[in-house]
């Protein structure tokens, strides 16, 4: 399943006893259209508040979907997620998390108040300095080791990441910063646009920056951006692994 959702009106992604998370709506209406216990597995885990305009959950089972089952679906599911596309994985063996080649998030900043710009975008009305922010996102992409920008309890076997595209541009009024990679550490991408944030306001400099990169230590970076200003905007899967059985 593609889904989407608004990240405001959930506690987090992944199931959390009985919060309500988008794994556990996605459960809950899996197994009732189903009549039967269904788990679900997501491709990639946001943190309450985070919102997905795509994020994959796989599931198995093994008789054939109704043709209304898209439809049911989003009748059944909160007004704050939708199911974009119900797909068949080409191999029985798919993965929705370890399958996926690359990630997009997107982290959307307004500099003028706007009432209609809460929980969609982060305001930050505060002087940056463009030229450090774009040397900073050129040291994100030239790196591979993000040991400064994940989470305490981080729990997976590296900190190694390829970075593919990292950028800030200007959309309209916004300011937004740009990452895309082949896989993200818990907390990665607010640490990277806090922390770079944080030197192109004050008085820090880029080799300031590169410092923080290259402590390897997650005490130097700078965590302190909402969740509601993050997108997890594509998820991609190498060619064929997926055919799309229902699209809405």
């Amino acid at each position: 399943m593609e889904v989407m959702y608004d990240g405001t009106c959930f506690h987090g992604s992944q199931i959390q006893g009985d919060l309500p998370t988008v794994q556990l709506a996605v459960n809950k209406v899996l197994s009732t259209l189903l009549r039967t216990e269904v788990v679900s597995f997501g491709a990639s885990r946001t943190d309450e508040g985070v919102h997905a305009l795509c994020n994959y959950y796989h599931f198995d089972h093994d008789t054939e979907l109704r043709p209304d089952f898209l439809y049911k679906c989003n009748a059944i599911l909160p007004q704050s997620m939708a199911v974009k596309r119900i797909c068949k994985a080409a191999s029985p063996e798919f993965n929705a998390r370890f399958d996926a080649r690359i990630r997009s998030y997107r982290y959307r900043i307004y500099r003028h108040k706007d009432p209609f710009l809460v929980n969609r975008a982060f305001y930050f009305p505060f002087p940056l300095r463009g030229d450090v922010l774009h040397q900073t996102a050129a040291i994100v992409k030239a790196t591979t080791q993000f040991e400064s920008f994940a989470k305490r309890n981080s729990q997976v076997k590296t900190m190694n990441c390829t970075i593919l595209e990292s950028r800030w541009e200007h959309v309209g009024n916004e300011l937004h910063y740009i990452v895309v990679g082949n896989r993200f550490l818990r907390g990665m991408v607010r640490g990277l646009v806090g922390t770079q944030l944080h030197i192109a306001r004050g008085d820090k400099t880029v080799a300031d920056f590169q410092q923080i990169v290259t402590a390897q230590n997650c005490t130097k970076a700078f965590f302190n951006v909402p969740g509601h200003g993050l997108y997890l905007e594509h998820i991609g899967y190498p060619d064929g692994s997926l055919v799309d059985l229902m699209v809405r």
